[in-house]
Protein backbone atom coordinates (compact mmCIF):
# COMPACT_ATOMS: atom_id res chain seq x y z
CA UNK A 1 0.00 0.00 0.00
CA UNK A 2 1.29 3.44 -0.89
CA UNK A 3 1.25 5.89 2.04
CA UNK A 4 2.70 8.96 0.33
CA UNK A 5 1.14 10.49 -2.78
CA UNK A 6 1.72 13.77 -4.60
CA UNK A 7 -1.73 14.93 -5.75
CA UNK A 8 -0.09 16.89 -8.59
CA UNK A 9 1.02 13.56 -10.11
CA UNK A 10 -2.66 12.54 -10.49
CA UNK A 11 -4.11 15.70 -12.07
CA UNK A 12 -6.13 15.01 -15.18
CA UNK A 13 -8.80 16.39 -17.49
CA UNK A 14 -11.85 15.20 -19.37
CA UNK A 15 -13.57 17.20 -22.10
CA UNK A 16 -17.09 15.94 -21.27
CA UNK A 17 -17.16 16.44 -17.47
CA UNK A 18 -14.86 17.13 -14.55
CA UNK A 19 -12.06 14.66 -13.81
CA UNK A 20 -11.90 12.79 -10.53
CA UNK A 21 -9.75 10.05 -9.10
CA UNK A 22 -9.41 8.33 -5.72
CA UNK A 23 -6.06 8.74 -3.95
CA UNK A 24 -6.80 6.80 -0.75
CA UNK A 25 -9.84 4.89 0.48
CA UNK A 26 -10.50 3.32 3.84
CA UNK A 27 -13.64 2.54 5.80
CA UNK A 28 -13.56 5.91 7.56
CA UNK A 29 -12.29 8.27 4.82
CA UNK A 30 -12.10 8.66 1.05
CA UNK A 31 -9.49 11.11 -0.23
CA UNK A 32 -9.74 12.08 -3.87
CA UNK A 33 -8.73 14.63 -6.44
CA UNK A 34 -11.22 16.58 -8.55
CA UNK A 35 -10.05 18.69 -11.51
CA UNK A 36 -12.36 21.09 -13.29
CA UNK A 37 -11.40 22.83 -16.49
CA UNK A 38 -12.68 26.38 -17.08
CA UNK A 39 -16.47 26.31 -17.27
CA UNK A 40 -16.88 22.82 -15.80
CA UNK A 41 -19.19 22.24 -12.84
CA UNK A 42 -19.74 19.64 -10.17
CA UNK A 43 -23.53 19.96 -9.92
CA UNK A 44 -25.09 20.62 -6.51
CA UNK A 45 -25.66 17.38 -4.61
CA UNK A 46 -25.54 16.11 -1.03
CA UNK A 47 -24.21 13.16 0.94
CA UNK A 48 -26.57 11.98 3.65
CA UNK A 49 -24.47 10.88 6.63
CA UNK A 50 -21.14 12.01 5.13
CA UNK A 51 -19.16 15.20 5.72
CA UNK A 52 -17.07 16.52 2.83
CA UNK A 53 -14.25 18.99 2.42
CA UNK A 54 -12.57 20.57 -0.58
CA UNK A 55 -8.97 21.84 -0.26
CA UNK A 56 -8.07 24.07 -3.20
CA UNK A 57 -4.69 23.16 -4.68
CA UNK A 58 -4.82 25.45 -7.73
CA UNK A 59 -7.31 27.75 -9.42
CA UNK A 60 -10.33 29.53 -7.99
CA UNK A 61 -13.72 27.89 -7.57
CA UNK A 62 -17.20 29.25 -6.95
CA UNK A 63 -18.57 26.96 -4.23
CA UNK A 64 -22.14 26.45 -3.10
CA UNK A 65 -22.82 25.09 0.39
CA UNK A 66 -26.52 25.17 1.22
CA UNK A 67 -27.87 28.55 0.10
CA UNK A 68 -24.48 30.27 0.41
CA UNK A 69 -21.97 30.92 -2.40
CA UNK A 70 -18.29 31.84 -2.01
CA UNK A 71 -15.08 31.88 -4.02
CA UNK A 72 -12.09 29.93 -2.69
CA UNK A 73 -8.52 29.70 -3.97
CA UNK A 74 -5.24 27.91 -3.25
CA UNK A 75 -4.72 26.99 0.39
CA UNK A 76 -8.38 27.47 1.34
CA UNK A 77 -10.75 24.78 2.60
CA UNK A 78 -14.50 24.54 1.97
CA UNK A 79 -16.54 22.27 4.25
CA UNK A 80 -19.95 20.77 3.47
CA UNK A 81 -21.65 19.08 6.43
CA UNK A 82 -23.54 15.82 5.93
CA UNK A 83 -26.90 16.30 4.23
CA UNK A 84 -26.17 19.85 2.98
CA UNK A 85 -26.28 20.53 -0.76
CA UNK A 86 -22.91 21.54 -2.20
CA UNK A 87 -21.19 21.93 -5.56
CA UNK A 88 -18.50 23.92 -7.34
CA UNK A 89 -17.94 25.68 -10.65
CA UNK A 90 -14.67 26.71 -12.23
CA UNK A 91 -15.45 30.23 -13.45
CA UNK A 92 -11.76 31.05 -13.96
CA UNK A 93 -9.43 30.77 -16.94
CA UNK A 94 -7.22 28.02 -15.43
CA UNK A 95 -7.74 24.49 -14.14
CA UNK A 96 -9.28 24.13 -10.67
CA UNK A 97 -7.70 21.24 -8.73
CA UNK A 98 -9.27 20.12 -5.46
CA UNK A 99 -8.22 17.64 -2.81
CA UNK A 100 -11.53 16.16 -1.65
CA UNK A 101 -12.24 14.22 1.53
CA UNK A 102 -15.47 12.38 2.38
CA UNK A 103 -16.05 10.77 5.76
CA UNK A 104 -17.15 8.14 6.31
CA UNK A 105 -16.11 6.80 2.92
CA UNK A 106 -18.92 6.09 0.45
Amino acid sequence: MQFVIRPADHIGARPDKFFKTTLFRGDALLLGLNCLEPGQTQPPHDHAGQDKFYYVLEGIGRFQVGDAFADAGPGEVVWAPAGVIHGVTNQGDNRLSLLVGIAPAP
